[in-house]
């Protein structure tokens, strides 16, 4: 029987728990929800870097990249977000235009994505092509083409995200916009009847995909490396499209706030080496942009690889993103 008075030794050791060792200094960095998620990369991430820097993150969670801007924007320079970790290269314009980012220094330096990189300003930490992941199970034959997407049987659902408010959602959008051009209403038109529902967010959108709601579901040509990995299972795959695949490269930044802490130079430095990015290819899902010091899995071999890279540059998505949103909403809201 274990005694109910606590040994001296005990009671230290509680004390210790209770009370421990002053944390110097505090990060505050504003994320998407399934960075922070139990199984994302954001625990194993604020391990990593608190063990690194002898302080204290703290994550804050919005549902998605767009999202995420919109808050930045709402709070202006009250904002308490010392780093915005999870916009992509569609909205970097936007943010910058905000004048609510400050410069990363040379964080940037060890970064490696397609394409040749010049931002003075965010720093991408992952990258991958959206694409059409489809339940084997469900669907037989799914579609090799945007077209064959847009012009199919409208009983073979799909979920598709917001652009308002989702990255992802916005990467469709653009990769529409991108094949379709000026015909891009008429191609939501005939698309829009095979749309089980427009979520806020990528996880809800998945998560009703996994759960059998829908064959489809926008999302990312990484996605199968987790059913493979976690799942041991060949089951859900993305759909290779004749077009090419839309590029997301998701990008961190240091808030005019996050100037004034060095701890946000210190994360961003970190951000691009392998105590961050050897957590991120299996759990966030997405490909590495920076150093690291573990090899893939090779399951990340067997993924589609887009035979055409197609992206807008953030310049031509910021003068445009309004009024391309206007028409999808205009056609959707029908």
């Amino acid at each position: 029987m274990r005694s109910p008075v606590l040994s001296l030794t005990s009671a230290l050791a509680l004390a210790a728990i209770a009370f421990p060792a002053a944390a110097e200094g505090k990060l505050t960095v504003y994320t998407y929800e399934s960075f922070t998620a139990e199984w994302g990369p954001g625990p194993q991430v604020k391990k990593a870097f608190e063990a690194e820097c002898a302080c204290e993150v703290d994550f804050v969670s919005v549902a998605d990249g767009v999202a995420l801007l919109n808050r930045v924007k709402l709070e202006g320079a009250a904002t308490k977000a010392d780093i915005v970790l999870g916009l992509d290269t569609n909205l970097t314009a936007e943010a910058k235009a905000t004048g609510l980012f400050a410069p990363h220094g040379s964080a940037g330096e060890n970064v490696k994505v397609p394409g040749d990189w010049k931002d003075d300003t965010f720093v991408p930490y992952d990258y991958s092509y959206f694409a059409v992941v489809y339940d084997t199970e469900k669907l037989k034959t799914p579609p090799k083409s945007l077209k064959e997407l847009v012009e199919g049987d409208p009983e073979q659902k799909i979920a598709i995200q917001d652009p308002r408010t989702s990255t992802p959602g916005l990467g469709l959008l653009l990769w529409v916009k991108s094949v379709y051009g000026d015909k891009a209403p008429e191609a939501w038109a005939k698309l829009k009847g095979r749309v089980l529902t427009v979520t806020p967010g990528w996880s809800e959108a998945y998560g009703l995909f996994t759960k059998g709601e829908a064959p489809m579901v926008l999302s990312y040509t990484t996605s199968p490396a987790y059913h493979m990995v976690a799942d041991k299972s060949e089951r859900y795959q993305a759909a290779p499209f004749e077009e090419g695949h839309y590029l997301q490269i998701e990008v961190a930044g240091i808030t005019t706030t996050g100037a004034n802490n060095p701890l946000a130079e210190k994360f961003m430095a970190f951000m691009t080496g392998p105590g961050f990015q050897d957590v991120i290819p299996e759990t966030n899902w997405m490909l590495p942009a920076g150093k690291t010091d573990k090899p893939l899995n090779p399951a990340f071999d067997r993924l589609v690889k887009p035979a055409k890279t197609l992206i807008f540059s953030a310049d031509e998505v910021a003068a445009n993103r309004k009024a391309w949103v206007d028409e999808w909403l205009g056609v959707m809201s029908k």
